[in-house]
């Protein structure tokens, strides 16, 4: 009678034990429904891309200003060179705490809140009025970087070349989400003259394209959170510690009761 109890009861926690061994295995797997990019987007259809998003600069940009003019002596004094050994560079500008450069020449000139294309277009202004004929501007952000964080391949901060980036090529610069990252709550936070924002995005849903911040601004910062596999597994040696202890409770188990 003691042995067919005993058996039960090995048996009743050899039960619990497997259950508890698949909820693990379980928990730990992702479906397609989790990784899949841009699910409902069908064959053949066309999104038209009406966005003609511009970042604008901020508070802290630094920009690289180049005036040039038929008259090349002219245009001297508004392109300031600080020397380097043998050779000269352009100096930069920072964007003050008020949004404001100190241009050669022209003093104080409020940049803050305006595309490239408008700084280009104001400073032409003043330059046109009573110093230069016919000048050609160039601006450029020097400071355009992004940064990834989180359940991707390759974290980090990564400069940018051009003036325009969305969250897929930033993506792509970090090496994609790896497969524990949660593709349908992606963080992006934005800050434009001391004022933080925060929006989240779905990847899998193909109106990621018509968000906001589908395309990023300098000093973007993109966060992937972990789904719940990584979080389980971020205590998995606990977790395999406690299988491996039941495991080896149920051999002592079944060793004593068939001695």
């Amino acid at each position: 009678m003691r042995d067919i109890i005993n058996l039960n009861v090995f048996k009743n926690f050899g039960y619990k034990s497997i259950c508890i061994i698949l909820v693990f295995l379980f928990v730990s797997c992702a479906t397609k429904k989790d990784i899949v990019y841009f699910q409902n987007a069908k064959n053949f259809e066309t999104i038209v891309d009406t966005d003609s998003f511009t970042p604008r600069l901020k508070v802290n940009d630094i920009v690289s200003i180049y005036v040039s003019t038929y008259d090349m002596e002219a245009s001297k004094p508004f392109n300031l060179v600080m020397q380097t050994g043998s050779s000269g560079q352009l100096i930069d500008y920072l964007l003050d705490i008020e949004g404001n450069i100190d241009f050669p020449v022209l003093g104080k000139i409020k940049l803050v809140g305006l595309t490239v294309e408008e700084a280009k277009e104001l400073i032409k202004q003043k330059l046109a009025e009573g110093y230069l004929k016919d000048p050609i501007v160039n601006i450029r952000i020097k400071n355009f970087r992004i940064t990834v964080l989180g359940a991707v391949r390759s974290p980090g901060t990564y400069p940018i070349s051009g003036e325009r980036i969305t969250i897929m090529e930033a993506l792509g610069l970090a090496g994609d989400l790896n497969i524990q990252g949660l593709r349908n709550n992606i963080l992006i936070i934005r800050d434009f003259n001391g004022t933080k924002t925060y929006t989240r995005v779905d990847l899998t849903n193909k109106e990621v394209f018509n968000s906001p911040v589908y395309f990023l601004t300098q000093n973007d910062v993109i966060y992937v959170e972990p789904n719940n596999a990584a979080i389980s597994s971020a205590s998995g040696d606990a977790r395999i510690g406690l299988i491996s202890s039941i495991i080896g409770l149920a051999v002592t188990i079944t060793v004593l009761i068939t001695r």
